[in-house]
């Protein structure tokens, strides 16, 4: 069993909204920063957004700034990126990460950071 599930992508126009969803319950290791990332077509994977979660503290790259927003729920096992205004450079593949963290800024949006990788969800944004 993988131990980051991701779920919630899908088609969308632009304009238009999605949150997708983390689930984190089965890593066992510590996990204080879950963070998610984007890989358009044939490009490198860019982290969009992170979360500290013992404060829920949050990142994000200037490109989803305003646009996307990244929460946990209460038990902390489920990370959601909520995201609006959506683009159609938007379009992609979208994983989430978890590490023990240690780091925040952009050091936090890399995928050096990241140890554990869900098998990522298919967001597509149309004209």
């Amino acid at each position: 069993l993988a131990e980051l599930v991701e779920s919630g992508g899908g088609p969308v126009q632009a304009g238009g909204s999605l949150r997708l969803s983390c689930d984190v319950s089965r890593v066992s290791l510590r996990r204080d920063l879950v963070a998610w990332f984007h890989q358009p077509p044939g490009k490198e994977r860019e982290g969009v957004a992170v979360i500290y979660t013992p404060r829920g503290s949050t990142y994000y790259a200037d490109s989803v700034k305003d646009r996307f927003n990244i929460s946990q729920n209460n038990a902390k096992v489920t990370v959601y990126l909520q995201m609006s205004s959506l683009k159609p450079e938007d379009t992609g593949m979208y994983y989430c990460a978890a590490s023990k963290g240690g780091v925040w800024g952009d050091v936090a949006l890399s995928t050096n950071t990241y140890h554990l990788w869900g098998q990522g969800t298919q967001v597509t944004v149309s004209p």
